[in-house]
């Protein structure tokens, strides 16, 4: 992220209010992103990282791991940062040809076919639960084995099931415990990971 100062004055205002934490210092640095990009410090206390999350997403990051995402507003907000340092490849599942099918949405039939196409990639749901349960499904299968799950998608129906399901599995992920959640939110986790695992690995490239 190319940061200005007020930038750092915002950062520094959520630093100053957000009070006590157990967060680790790369998993703070997660949540202050998050809260940055919504002005809700209610995500303090509503971010779960799994064991190992942080690390398995940037080591991804590092060995150029293919990215799939659900929505175009997630490709599009973190494509520049990806591009200008790990150049992963981004797949969009609403932009992947698929059969018409009416058992299940676009993104759902688009995740599942990047999702076999990529089954160790690196997995962004930000907006669409559809796209979650179908992934979901897969991993409960064994059919895929992701590097990482960033799973936002906001909803009132079926959604904490899904991400309930993710959190049991054995697949590093980063969710969103309540019904907030959205392709911003997403994004930001995205921005925060990437400047992480560029600190780490970026000065070897």
């Amino acid at each position: 992220m190319e940061w200005h100062v007020t930038d750092a004055e915002s950062l520094a205002i959520i630093d100053s209010e957000i009070g006590d934490h157990v967060f680790s210092p790369a998993e703070y640095e997660i949540v202050r992103r998050v809260i940055y990009a919504t002005a809700d410090f209610e995500y303090k206390s509503l971010i779960r990282f799994s064991e190992r999350a942080l690390q398995a997403g940037a080591a991804a990051l590092a060995t150029r791991t293919t990215i799939v995402v659900d929505v175009p507003m997630v490709q599009v907000s973190i494509t520049c940062d990806i591009q200008t340092t790990f150049a992963n490849p981004v797949y969009c599942s609403m932009d992947t040809p698929t059969r018409p099918q009416k058992e299940k949405t676009r993104a759902a039939w688009g995740i599942e076919t990047l999702a076999k196409r990529y089954p160790e990639g690196l997995f962004i749901v930000g907006q669409a639960q559809t796209a979650l349960t179908t992934l979901t499904d897969l991993i409960e299968a064994e059919e895929i084995r992701p590097a990482l799950v960033i799973a936002t998608p906001p909803g009132f129906i079926n959604i904490d099931a899904a991400k309930e399901r993710l959190r049991d599995s054995l697949v590093p992920n980063i969710t969103i415990d309540s019904r907030k959640g959205g392709a911003l939110v997403a994004a930001a986790i995205v921005d925060g990971l990437v400047d992480l695992a560029w600190q780490s690995y970026g000065q070897a490239r």
